[in-house]
């Protein structure tokens, strides 16, 4: 047989892939042969276990050798038992039923005599321990953790955190050592001792507070290493164990989390590292990124924040793209920390756009748009625009919404947004999607006094080019919509030059897009629906017929949609009388919260459905807009402060109803079902008002204002949802809420900011199983006269709240008011409120949130 060598050499001298394989299975039956005839001499099966080896890292099948690996361990001789260990880490693992016969050899030779024979077997052990082996050996690590020798020490560390891993049970055998071990001077054995309890304050933080009384004693190490001089056993590219610095500050970053006193103890020396640390070599670059994320993760002062932004910056300018890469990445988690500090670095992020490396590319794309505010949104997309027209195909998709989504968010006025949109659709109009289409033709209709100047510049731009689609579609509808506004005005803009315009024109710009290449099935419906739009909004007959021929030539066409809808737009020109009134223009469309533009994870494009078009209200969607009933539709304004008592509401397991019900009707019933009336005085009369009385105010979705009404103490609009939290809210403030019985007990659910609120639970013999009566009791108990009082309440989820209004919004020094809800719940449940107060003293609003569960838990018994 050959040596290892002369096997190594003939494999690589293989020309081909049949000569490699060849020669690796001549190899492996000769290894498989020598295995049988079960040779005594080590020295073969030390050279056959080496060739194993090889054969292992080239990706071959080598289980035939785990058994001779375990024959090796039992020798005597150092270098059997190494190679052996080795391959026993490398062909076997833990789930291997073989490795039960490894358990006694490590046992033996973790008491073996010689240190080097001890370290394989802890190495071997801290890579492949099962629980089982871990039960079994845990005590002689145990034992070898406090031995004197540093050399043991440092490797039974390491083998300590795979035990404790796998038994977290034995966490506890182990955390004294692991004290002793912080206290080492041997650097390999601190920076073990570091490494096993980072791990184990990782897994159990309840046991950070033990090991926090090292925080100045690994202070003062760090400092050690950053000032002292030259020394050649830790010397690395002149800093002083860099290897041990960074496991000093990832221990401090966990141990400090939470803790401002330990924050404050470790500030000077962050700021010493972070300042002096050379960042000219990746082994300073290493310190000060984990000197920086150790600020960052800990409670320290803004300042310190800004200085470990700053060398994130600085990270930005290295050469290095794996550097610069980490840079980005770092600053786009950081930035909901610090924005300010992150904003300083604009230029060099977008610098980073133009980067040769896609991955730098791509990161510095996705902090960019992280980056736009409302006051760098104007200079930031622009740069974002001309960033894509030259993006790579990958990027366009995601670019394309999220520049979308920033100008409808911080748009300066409407037609920067609309001149944004219209722009992006012409670099990049073929990876738009249809929610950004959507949207732009819902802004452009609810927005009158840019209508014009929208449909003049579509024109321009589809007279340049037509090969966009997104464009084009944003162009058919807008021009068939308000072609007439176009043509009434009678010119267009382009390159600063004003230009006429006739319908023939329009016809033939259309006629060109419907017979191009890049006319899609979309397009061409698009256009047919814009074209038989334009026939009403024409006045030279010639044109309409030319309209007419167009639409027909289109009833043949393959495509059966298409045919379908030529065929019904042509008959629509034999029915004069209807035709007009079928094609007029279309209602604003409604811009709904749950529809707007959104960016999927992983870059996806946005797929949630987009309002296309909204269609006029019936009188039945009226009814259930005023009574809030419907859960699809959104109001067009919110009671001030609901959005406040939403986000209360959602937060530490409250939530928000599904479903709402008025007066005398039923919680639980659907929308579908509410009474239907004929006209708007009907739906007056349900709130005893009259049609020439101001309406309420739409409340936000989820809540109801509360009505004021004769036939009941408690005449509020009440919210329900089975399985949800019910949430109400007040907005018209009435006298006569119930005053507060003498007899009963009060508890205080608030005291703050001069304003002082008791609860009064009343029940009696009359009242309802599994329902209370609550009267809350406002006193001003502070200098100056309260204001706009408002009080809301959320309660948990199957049960039942009815809010009336305050007696009194304006409450005097020393005055009172009440207000009493009713909760419904289970028989026997904990009734707990979650209470949002809202109020003006002087010029100052004062806006306070209080949980409150002290009621007696037999209160609904």
């Amino acid at each position: 047989m050959s040596s290892l060598k002369s096997f190594i050499k003939a494999v690589r001298a293989a020309k081909t892939m049949a000569d490699e394989r060849a020669v690796i299975q001549k190899e492996s039956a000769a290894i498989r042969a020598s295995f049988r005839e079960d040779i005594a001499d080590s020295t073969i099966r030390r050279q056959n276990i080496a060739k194993l080896l090889y054969l292992f890292t080239l990706g071959e099948r080598t289980h035939f050798g785990q058994i001779e690996c375990l024959k090796l361990l039992a020798t005597s001789k150092f270098s059997d038992k190494r190679l052996g260990y080795l391959g026993t880490m490398l062909l076997l693992d833990e789930n291997q039923e073989v490795l039960t016969l490894v358990t006694n050899s490590l046992k033996n030779d973790l008491n073996h005599p010689n240190q080097y024979v001890v370290a394989l077997a802890l190495c071997t052990l801290g890579n492949i321990a099962s629980q089982e082996m871990a039960r079994d050996l845990f005590a002689d690590v145990e034992k070898l953790i406090v031995t004197q020798n540093q050399y043991l020490r440092k490797k039974a560390a390491l083998c300590a955190m795979r035990i404790i891993r796998k038994v977290p049970e034995l966490r506890e055998r182990f955390v004294d050592k692991a004290k002793a071990l912080l206290g080492e001077h041997h650097h390999g054995v601190l920076i073990c001792g570091m490494t096993l309890v980072y791990d184990m304050c990782s897994e159990d933080p309840s046991l950070i507070e033990q090991f926090r009384q090292y925080i100045p004693s690994l202070v003062r190490q760090l400092r050690t290493l950053t000032t002292s001089g030259y020394t050649p056993e830790h010397d690395v590219a002149g800093l002083s164990d860099p290897f041990l610095q960074t496991k000093i500050l990832k221990l401090l970053r966990v141990l400090a989390k939470g803790d401002p006193a330990s924050a404050e103890q470790m500030s000077d020396i962050l700021a010493q590292v972070v300042t002096n640390t050379d960042s000219s070599k990746n082994v300073g670059n290493s310190i000060l990124y984990e000197a920086v994320l150790t600020i960052l993760e800990i409670d320290a002062d803004s300042g310190l924040r800004v200085l470990g932004i700053s060398v994130l910056g600085r990270f930005l300018s290295n050469k290095d793209n794996n550097v610069k890469y980490v840079g980005l990445n770092t600053l786009s988690k950081v930035i909901e920390l610090e924005p300010t500090a992150v904003q300083r670095h604009r230029t060099t992020i977008l610098d980073c756009l133009h980067d040769a490396d896609i991955s730098i590319r791509r990161r510095a794309l996705d902090l960019s748009f992280d980056l736009i505010d409302e006051h760098n949104v104007r200079v930031l997309v622009r740069e974002l625009l001309v960033f894509l027209e030259t993006a790579d195909t990958e990027f366009k998709a995601t670019m394309t919404m999220q520049i979308c989504i920033a100008a409808e968010k911080y748009a300066p006025n409407k037609r920067w947004h609309i001149d944004t949109v219209l722009r992006v659709f012409k670099l990049a109009g073929n990876y738009v999607s249809e929610q950004i289409i959507s949207q732009f033709i819902a802004l452009v209709s609810n927005t009158e006094n840019m209508q014009l100047y929208t449909v003049q510049k579509l024109y321009s731009l589809l007279r340049a080019d037509i090969t966009q689609e997104a464009l084009t579609l944003a162009g058919a509808w807008v021009i068939g919509e308000y072609g007439d506004e176009l043509l009434k005005a009678g010119t267009f803009e382009e390159e600063e030059v004003k230009h006429e315009v006739h319908e023939s024109d329009i016809i033939q710009i259309f006629e060109s897009i419907m017979y191009s290449t890049y006319a899609t099935q979309a397009v061409q419906e698009y256009v047919l629906d814009a074209l038989v739009k334009l026939s009403t909004r024409m006045s030279e007959p010639a044109q309409v017929e030319r309209v007419r021929r167009l639409i027909g030539s289109q009833t043949t066409a393959l495509d059966v949609e298409i045919q379908q809808r030529a065929v019904e737009y042509s008959a629509l020109f034999g029915h004069e009388d209807i035709r007009r009134g079928v094609l007029e223009k279309m209602p604003a469309a409604e811009i709904r919260e749950d529809k707007k533009l959104h960016v999927e994870k992983k870059g996806s494009r946005a797929s949630a459905p987009a309002p296309v078009v909204a269609k006029p209200k019936t009188e039945t969607d009226i009814l259930l807009d005023l009574m809030g009933g419907d859960d699809d539709v959104a109001p067009s304004s919110a009671v001030a402060g609901n959005g406040d008592l939403l986000s209360m509401a959602s937060a530490g397991g409250f939530a928000l109803p599904t479903e709402s019900a008025t007066n005398g009707s039923s919680a639980a019933a659907p929308a579908s079902h509410q009474p239907e009336k004929s006209n708007i005085n009907d739906i007056l009369d349900l709130f005893n008002s009259t049609p020439q009385q101001p309406a309420a105010p739409a409340a936000a979705p989820g809540f109801v204002p509360a009505v004021t009404s004769a036939a009941s103490p408690l005449a509020a609009v009440s919210t329900t949802a089975p399985a949800a939290f019910s949430v109400t809210s007040p907005t018209t403030p009435t006298a006569g809420a119930s005053a507060a019985s003498s007899g009963a007990p009060s508890y205080t659910a608030y005291n703050n900011n001069g304003l002082l609120i008791d609860l009064q639970p009343l029940r009696d013999a009359s009242t309802p199983e599994g329902v209370v009566t609550i009267v809350a009791n406002f006193k001003n108990t502070g200098s100056e006269p309260l204001a706009n009082v408002n009080f809301q309440v959320a309660v948990p989820k199957r049960q039942h709240v009815e809010l009336r209004p305050i007696s009194s919004p304006q409450i005097a020094v020393g005055g009172t008011a009440q207000q009493a809800l009713r909760v419904t719940a289970a028989k026997g449940a904990q009734v707990r409120l979650r209470l949002r107060i809202s109020f003006l003293k002087g010029a100052q609003e004062v806006v306070d949130q209080s949980d409150f569960s002290q009621f007696p838990e037999t209160l609904l018994a």
